[in-house]
C-alpha cells in the first residue's frame, strides 16, 4: 500500500481508530445487543443494519491501521515561496486562458472533484518546487502536455486544513 502522508495526516489517523475504537464500537456493539433481543434474527431489519453498521466501523479501523502502518512520513521542507505539500497554487492554464485554484497533498488526500492534486499526479509532481512566475510543462504522457504559469501559492489556513482531515 504504502501512501505518502504527513505526521499530521498519521496522528489525526491514530485519533480517529482510537474514537472508533473506544467510543463508536461500544454504542455499535449496544446497537446489535438491543436489535437482537428483538426477535426472530432472519426477519429483523434492525439487527441486520446494526451488524452492518458495527462491521463498517470494524472495516474503517483496519483501513487506518493499514495505512498508518504502511506509510512512508513525507516532510514538506518547501520554503514559503515554493510549491510543496497542503499548498494552494494559482496557475493560469496558456491553451484555455482559464485561472484555476489547486491544492497540492499527500497520495491519499487527492480528490479532483475538489481540485485537490496529489503530490504522484503529473501536475504534482511538475509544480513541487516551482515558484510564482515559473512557467511549467505537464507532461500527460510521452506525446502530450500543456503549460501553465503559477500566479500564487499560499498556505492552507487552518479552517482549510480543518475540512480535508477525513480520509
Amino acid at each position: 500500500m504504502f501512501n505518502e502522508l504527513t505526521q499530521k495526516d498519521i496522528d489525526d489517523m491514530m485519533a480517529e481508530v482510537e474514537h472508533r475504537k473506544c467510543v463508536i464500537r461500544k454504542e455499535l456493539l449496544e446497537d446489535v445487543k438491543t436489535a437482537r433481543a428483538h426477535g426472530d434474527l432472519s426477519e429483523n431489519f434492525e439487527y441486520k443494519a446494526a451488524k452492518q453498521a458495527k462491521n463498517q466501523n470494524e472495516s474503517r479501523i483496519r483501513y487506518l491501521e493499514k495505512m498508518i502502518k504502511t506509510a512512508i512520513v513525507v516532510k514538506d521542507e518547501s520554503k514559503d515561496d515554493e510549491v510543496g505539500i497542503n499548498k494552494t497554487v494559482e496557475l493560469y492554464f496558456e491553451d484555455d486562458d482559464e485561472v484555476e485554484e489547486f491544492k497540492i497533498v499527500t497520495t491519499v488526500r487527492g480528490n479532483s472533484l475538489k481540485n485537490l492534486v496529489s503530490t504522484e499526479s503529473p501536475i504534482g509532481k511538475a509544480l513541487l518546487g516551482h515558484k510564482v512566475g515559473d512557467r511549467v510543462w505537464i507532461e500527460i504522457n510521452a506525446n502530450a502536455g500543456y503549460f501553465v504559469e503559477i500566479k500564487s501559492i499560499r498556505a492552507a489556513a487552518p479552517d482549510e486544513e480543518e475540512q480535508l482531515r477525513k480520509f
